[in-house]
């Protein structure tokens, strides 16, 4: 009887291993590039206003556990925010990290030169309730910029 509870309990935990979804662990920054890329070419495909709609939405292709993607434009002004809808609408490029430093100016400013890349600033952590280390990779697409960052360890 042992032996049938045994197989029971690790098919069971075997189950749940496979069902487990991709950002059960942490996500890494190669999640983050992807989640963007994702977002930019369904957005090529489909348009600003239904990759708007998808990210608000909280759409499971765009929001996975801590990882998420976000929207603004040229402007700074969050145009989607599936975790934050309160955010929607505001324009908070000068409102500065923990540290001081003008974060969301620096997205700008990267996506404006280079189109794409990282930047690291600090953010309320929502699953810890304290301020981290966050770093965000961004893609100019069109005259948006999508976003999608991870907490550093």
């Amino acid at each position: 009887m042992k032996t049938l509870h045994t197989t029971v309990l690790t098919l069971a935990l075997a189950a749940c291993a496979i069902a487990a979804p991709a950002w059960a662990a942490e996500p890494s920054e190669k999640d983050a590039i992807a989640m963007v890329e994702k977002g930019a070419t369904f957005m090529k495909t489909a348009g600003k206003d239904d990759m708007i709609k998808r990210i608000n939405a909280k759409d499971p292709e765009f929001i996975q556990g801590p990882l998420y993607l976000t929207m603004r434009d040229a402007k700074g002004v969050i145009l989607a925010n599936p975790v934050n809808p309160a955010m929607i609408g505001k324009d908070l490029v000068d409102v500065p990290d923990a540290d001081g430093k003008p974060f969301r100016r620096e997205i700008l400013e990267l996506a404006k030169k280079k189109g794409k890349g990282w930047v690291d600033y600090k953010f309320k952590n929502p699953a810890s309730g304290k301020v981290e280390a966050k770093t965000t990779y961004i893609q100019l697409v069109g005259d948006v910029t999508l976003e999608a960052g991870i907490y550093k360890k």
